[in-house]
């Protein structure tokens, strides 16, 4: 390979990969948090009270624990203190707003922090019209199963979320799943004692509205109303559901209690207390801030998660949809198109680097074939004795030419360089031939704006996990991608393996291009921008050795991807050009990026969006979305097997393909792109052969 200097291949980007996937988890365990289902404040039942002081569970409902003996306390007599819990809540937060606007009162809003961080611009509306915030725990949490350190967090959690929307701190706190004094059992009451212990004061309620149950208008006004005329603490909510049955009943209820003499305000204002609400200290307006640009973010990257999940899935149907119908009218077209029989021999190019292991068998399959040919052998500076090995075959119409090794391009411009006929065949020096490959595929030259031919490249060692997982790929891949591009006339690639050219318009493009890593494709787009048609001959196949082990997959497919992208940047211009340019810059290449760069580089993401949705409980929508994302794998393969006459027994390996097979191509596909980025030069990288024969179930077909 000609000496280049070489920028390395960037490493850092699998630290970028971990931190980003690190970081998308975490902000997505975020979300879910933020966005997490809970009951409403419903009682539980109650459980022992020994523990529970009797001026607690008789007294009123604002409690404070904070001393050795607690006392409480609770609105004046003809005040009622209004409270909503669970919010903010974009939709209904603002209507509970407006009705208490409308008749001049203000309450106290028990807010959760997950809520609080989600909707910052909620907090400070509620507050700027002069109602009161308390502390409803982050997470909607019991907190009588909480213990100390999850109270901890819970609470602080919440005075971050506050710091951080409205530069606020409260020492209100309504424990969830709190009803009235004498409901306080004693799980309950040690819970009080941490939130005291933690400096804070404690609002329970006289009065449930209960409007959580949607019991109607009417109940919830007559299960608000006070009985005679003592002061109450009155829950409603503001989130957690549908609550027009509570902005309705609020509509009515506050003014009919204005009209029989009722003061209704905020815990506050109805106890008698101050300090409530202060401003929070400036280190925790700076963690809260980070806490709620980071539920921010978290949203955002649901949304677009959301987004990229839709959008595949529409993507997904539409390849199908197109890749379907392109190949039915490919077959149609097959079947009545006549192939040119030339009786003049053919050129077969065979470049060799390395290839002691299968060369023997290349020579001999392409010297089988049912139409004439000369076979030139360019050994690239092999160092096992490749050359050695077709010298000692001492076979007729064949070439051996030896070089220095300079890369595969340069071998094949050598080859191109000694034929002498008009058409050449270029394979690998792995690649097997079936009989009638070369008069198939050389028989669409009898259309003249034809300049290449891509063959059906097959798996030959197919027999382990991985080769099913490649023989997939192939089919699928060479049997109804090829179809469709055939069809829109934007084939990107004929591949190494099998793939005929005609020699003047390849010399006229001055030969194999040497700057890209992926020659075929870079000669391929060439071609089609030069004005002539590529075409694709499902019947020429030809059985290639496909990689044997993990890492000669990474490193072959790290070089073809990485290739396709510097050939895709080289002729880019196509995108505006006319004519077979024009199709393969505004059809071919949008598909390639599309569906071979775009859509793996997010396909990280996407995972483990899927694997968080099961492991939150969203399993079921989960599921549905992977099988059909299967399906509209399943019914093209089944389709392109049988077309291309194989055993559909390797499609059961098909759904473990995507828990492993894809995620390589994933990585693989991430790395060619950051090497892109990184201007880094890669090497030739030479898979270890075996050797290679046509496998004995297809050996006859």
């Amino acid at each position: 390979m000609p000496t280049h200097h070489r920028t390395p291949p960037p490493r850092a980007h699998w630290v970028l990969l971990g931190a980003l996937l690190l970081a998308t988890t975490a902000l997505l365990t975020l979300h879910g948090l933020v966005l997490g289902e809970f009951h409403a404040d419903e009682s539980t039942p109650q459980g022992p009270t020994n523990a529970v002081p009797t001026a607690v569970r008789t007294g009123q409902a604002v409690i404070d624990p904070r001393g050795a003996a607690p006392a409480t306390r609770g609105p004046r007599d003809h005040t009622l203190a209004l409270t909503f819990d669970d919010g903010p809540d974009p939709t209904w937060t603002p209507k509970v707003l407006a009705v208490l606007d409308r008749y001049h009162v203000h309450a106290t809003f028990f807010v959760t922090g997950a809520h609080a961080a989600q909707h910052p611009d909620l907090i400070r509306e509620i507050l700027a019209r002069g109602n009161e915030i308390g502390n409803h725990t982050a997470t909607h949490a019991d907190l009588r199963d909480a213990g100390p350190t999850g109270t901890g967090v819970e609470l602080h959690a919440t005075d971050l979320a506050l710091a951080g929307a409205a530069g606020v701190a409260t020492s209100l706190v309504r424990p969830p799943y709190s009803a009235t004094p004498d409901s306080v059992d004693d799980l309950a009451w040690q819970s009080i004692r941490r939130i005291g212990a933690d400096g804070r004061l404690v609002v329970l309620s006289d009065l449930d509205s209960e409007d959580w149950r949607l019991p109607g208008v009417d109940k919830i006004i007559a299960n608000a109303t006070p009985r005679g005329g003592h002061g109450a603490v009155l829950l409603m909510h503001d989130a957690g559901g549908d609550r027009s049955q509570t902005v309705a009943a609020l509509d009515r209820f506050v003014p009919a209690m204005q009209a029989a003499g009722w003061q209704l305000d905020t815990v506050s204002h109805t106890v008698g207390i101050s300090g409530t609400n202060a401003a929070a200290e400036p280190q925790t307006r700076f963690g809260g801030w980070l806490l709620v640009a980071a539920v921010q973010l978290s949203d955002w990257l649901a949304a677009t998660l959301r987004f990229v999940l839709l959008a595949a899935s529409a993507l997904a149907v539409l390849r199908t949809i197109l890749v379907l119908v392109a190949t039915a009218a490919h077959v149609r077209r097959a079947r009545g198109r006549p192939l040119w029989a030339p009786d003049e021999p053919v050129t077969v190019i065979v470049p060799a680097y390395n290839e002691k292991a299968g060369i023997e068998a290349t020579v001999r399959s392409v010297l089988a074939s049912d139409h004439p040919v000369w076979v030139i052998v360019v050994d690239d500076g092999s160092t096992d004795g490749t050359a050695e090995v077709v010298e000692r075959l001492n076979l007729r119409r064949v070439v051996l030419i030896r070089q220095a090794n300079a890369g595969k391009p340069a071998a094949l411009n050598a080859g191109l360089a000694a034929a002498r006929t008009e058409l050449v065949v270029m394979v690998d020096g792995d690649t097997v031939l079936e009989r009638g490959t070369v008069r198939t595929v050389v028989g669409h030259f009898a259309d003249p704006r034809v300049g290449a031919v891509s063959g059906n490249a097959k798996v030959g060692n197919r027999g382990g996990l991985l080769g099913k997982w490649q023989h997939i790929e192939y089919v699928i891949g060479f049997n109804l991608d090829r179809r469709m591009y055939d069809v829109l006339e934007c084939m990107p690639t004929v591949p190494g393996a099998i793939g005929a050219f005609r020699r003047d318009a390849v010399l006229a493009l001055g030969g194999m291009p040497t700057d890209t890593l992926a020659e075929d494709t870079d000669l391929t787009m060439a071609l089609e921008r030069d004005g002539w048609r590529v075409v694709y001959e499902q019947q020429a196949l030809a059985w290639t050795e496909a990689p044997a082990t993990l890492g000669q997959l990474w490193k072959q497919r790290y070089r073809w991807c990485y290739g396709t992208l510097q050939a895709v940047w080289k002729h880019r211009r196509a995108v505006v050009e006319r004519g077979p340019a024009g199709r393969l810059g505004r059809r071919g290449i949008p598909y390639l990026l599309l569906f071979q760069v775009a859509l793996p580089v997010l396909g990280p993401f996407v995972d483990v969006a899927a694997v968080f949705g099961i492991v939150t409980g969203d399993w079921l929508s989960t599921l549905v979305y992977w099988l059909a994302f299967l399906a509209m794998q399943v019914v093209p393969a089944i389709i392109a097997f049988r077309l291309d006459r194989e055993r559909l027994g390797p499609l059961l390996a098909l759904p473990l393909q995507q828990f492993v097979y894809r995620q390589l191509m994933y990585l693989v596909v991430l790395q060619s792109v950051m090497t892109a980025l990184a201007g880094a030069r890669l090497p030739w990288h030479k898979l270890a052969r075996t050797g290679l024969s046509v496998p004995a179930d297809r050996a006859s077909t």
